[in-house]
């Protein structure tokens, strides 16, 4: 089969790897559609420790189920799917009390499994018995399907922040993530949506995702501006959706008394040490906090909500190529060109 396979840095290439075999308690997918994600980018660039050369990324995913190995019992061949990324070891006491996403393990499709960027894809039995493989209404795209992943991440993180109807927020970064940040925040019942962004193009594609009020922190005091949007109290909600020390130093002076800072984007390993002036967090009783990744709880979530058209999710999808043109669909993702971009293994 056709994959795109990383041999290090910097180092993707279109290979030709074996079809994966069918084992007991497996499952083989066919690869209908797999966004870029920004943590792909990161892993191309720079590598992850979870990651071990040949290996194949990608995991904002979409398919058919074409094969069962003996065992699989909740699954049938012909099954359209959507998968989590997160793979939960299921026995830990994470996983055993619903944070599978924190499970010590840390297993991940594109991680330690292989990923989807390639023709098909082998779901071990860990991800079949623990993780987040769910159905796709017949109604719902693969395309859109394999947005349920990043959707279900931000649930998570607007979960713990306790996101709540009513609420001010301001999201810092106008990339894919922040796009859909500023849906899902409208669908929460967000009173008012503040979106941070000092790139201008990405600020100018933002506007149709229905923010309130739109910031460039490069042209305007992004701190004096919220304060008086908000008569001065601050932001109920702040979520750094960009990998961004000043960001999340500029948080914590944004957000409101008992405001929460959800620090989502993950931070380059290059990056310097984020100095924060604690008194702010003391004195505010505000709280700060990270979100990563999501539980099979969350991305059903997700696939509800994009089934019953409350997030538009298809919104976010600027380019498409075949598998074989994948490395300019990264070249776009680094070039901060459009939003979301899907590979089709399969050219559909």
């Amino acid at each position: 089969m056709k994959a795109a396979v990383l041999h290090g840095i910097d180092d993707l290439r279109l290979d030709i790897v074996p079809k994966p075999s069918l084992q007991p308690e497996t499952i083989l997918l066919k690869i209908h559609a797999c966004a870029i994600c920004g943590s792909d980018l990161r892993i191309l660039k720079s590598g992850n420790k979870r990651v071990t050369y040949p290996a194949i990324v990608g995991h904002e995913t979409s398919g058919e189920i074409i094969a069962v190995g003996e065992g699989v019992e909740k699954f049938l061949v012909g099954d359209r799917v959507a998968l989590g990324a997160d793979v939960p070891c299921g026995t830990c006491y994470y996983c055993t009390n619903g944070m599978g996403n924190c499970c010590d393990q840390n297993f991940a499709i594109g991680y330690q499994f292989p990923g989807a960027f390639a023709e098909y894809c082998l779901l071990e039995p860990m991800m079949v018995r623990y993780g987040s493989i769910v159905p796709i209404l017949s109604h719902v795209t693969y395309d859109q399907a394999a947005l349920m992943e990043p959707l279900a991440c931000i649930l998570n993180g607007f979960e713990l922040a306790q996101m709540h109807v009513g609420k001010t927020v301001l999201i810092m970064g106008a990339g894919p993530i922040g796009c859909l940040g500023i849906m899902t925040a409208r669908a929460l019942g967000a009173s008012l949506i503040i979106l941070s962004e000092p790139n201008e193009t990405r600020l100018m594609e933002a506007r149709s995702f229905g923010a309130d009020v739109y910031i460039n922190p490069q042209k305007e005091n992004l701190v004096q501006k919220v304060r008086q949007l908000t008569s001065g109290k601050g932001i109920d909600r702040v979520f750094t959706m960009c990998p961004s020390v000043e960001a999340q130093e500029q948080a914590v002076e944004i957000v409101a008394k008992r405001g929460y800072v959800n620090f989502f984007g993950g931070l380059p390993a290059t990056a310097r040490s984020t100095s924060i002036n604690s008194n702010l967090i003391h004195y505010k009783e505000c709280f700060v906090m990270g979100s990563h990744g999501s539980t099979p709880r969350h991305n059903q979530i997700a696939m509800d909500l994009i089934a019953q058209g409350k997030i538009d999710v298809a919104k976010l999808i600027t380019h498409r190529f075949p598998l074989q043109e994948i490395q300019r669909g990264f070249a776009f993702m680094q070039n901060l060109e459009g939003l979301k971009v899907l590979i089709h293994p399969h050219g559909e």
